[in-house]
């Protein structure tokens, strides 16, 4: 059976995305069939989109790491025709057929049933920008940290996982720190829950020494590099940064030892790709109920999936802020 997808493929002028059409027979093995409903748009996918060998290896290609929808074929298995279903991380849309095509076909523990009360659509405000904003949060709070104990700092704040860890933290009743070069974006993250704001240049002012003025009770890092240098060097004592990013860099040069030995500070390293599905099924049941970020607010724009090459370049370009929905099914 034939099905619409978006499909990207090796040419002489480099990379190139269109609308075209695949077969249930392309699709690899795996224990259930999905009716893709709705995508979402991240930083991975761009990356997919523009060959990037660290993220897919072949090509043609179907990009979307993120996909929510309805089982239309199960093996024995938790799942049964009719259920909605989401669908993130792993090798979803990476070496894997993603959610830009009509249908996913994959493992049942790469599955998590949609949470009573979140609408499909509201699944892929979150994707996993979200989950990873609530695996961050979750680790902060694992370590004790509690709203009294003073600011909490997220940098890369204009971004999918940025912005929704602003969002639950102020809704927890954390006071937030957002990092941002963007002037224009300050009302925006306001809106979000941010008490305060400032920009990349304040963070990074300093980190040449070993140690900073202790401020922060609690760190969201989404960029990596010095950005994250920063905060560690910035924490209270005994405190943590819960890191899920490399935006700006993946190295730490400018770190040492002595936040950790003279303060005790934490670096916590967050992963939303290879995590159990009972973990992330958790998280999102959190995500349905007492940790909903302001979806309305997060979400930039819904998009078909024609519109996506031009949504690759700005995202590659950071010129996105917040989420972006893709409409899949007709």
């Amino acid at each position: 059976m034939a099905f619409k997808a978006l499909i990207t493929d090796k040419t002489d002028s480099g990379y190139q995305s269109h609308i075209g059409e695949r077969n249930l027979e392309d699709l690899p093995e795996g224990e259930v069939l999905v009716k893709v409903a709705y995508s979402s748009l991240n930083y991975k996918d761009a990356l997919s989109a523009s060959g990037n060998k660290g993220v897919t290896r072949s090509f043609p290609h179907t990009p979307g790491i993120d996909a929510v929808g309805v089982v239309e074929q199960a093996a024995n298995g938790p799942f049964s025709v009719g259920d909605a279903v989401i669908c993130t991380g792993y090798d979803l849309g990476m070496n894997t057929a993603g959610g830009y095509g009509d249908y996913i076909r994959v493992p049942a523990e790469w599955l998590v049933p949609l949470p009573r009360g979140l609408q499909p659509r509201d699944a892929m405000v979150l994707g996993t920008a979200g989950l990873t904003a609530a695996l961050c949060v979750e680790a902060l709070l694992d370590t004790g940290l509690q709203p009294d104990q003073g600011e909490i700092l997220v940098t890369g704040a204009t971004g999918g996982v940025g912005s929704t860890a602003v969002s639950i933290l102020s809704r927890l009743g954390f006071q937030v720190v957002a990092v941002t070069g963007k002037a224009e974006a300050h009302d925006w993250l306001r809106e979000l829950g941010a008490s305060d704001i400032i920009g990349r240049e304040a963070l990074l002012e300093g980190t040449e020494k070993p140690m900073l003025k202790p401020r922060w009770a609690g760190a969201v890092d989404c960029v990596g590099g010095d950005t994250l240098v920063g905060a560690l060097k910035s924490l209270k004592y005994g405190c943590s940064a819960a890191c899920c990013g490399l935006a700006g860099s993946p190295s730490l040069a400018n770190l040492s030892v002595f936040p950790f030995i003279l303060r005790g500070v934490n670096l916590l390293g967050v992963d939303s790709v290879e995590l159990p599905c009972e973990v992330k099924q958790q998280m999102w049941q959190l995500l349905a109920s007492d940790w909903t970020p302001d979806l309305k607010t997060l979400e930039a724009a819904e998009v078909e999936r024609a519109d996506l090459p031009q949504w690759f370049e700005r995202i590659l370009a950071g010129g996105v802020r917040g989420r972006v929905v893709v409409k899949v099914a007709g």
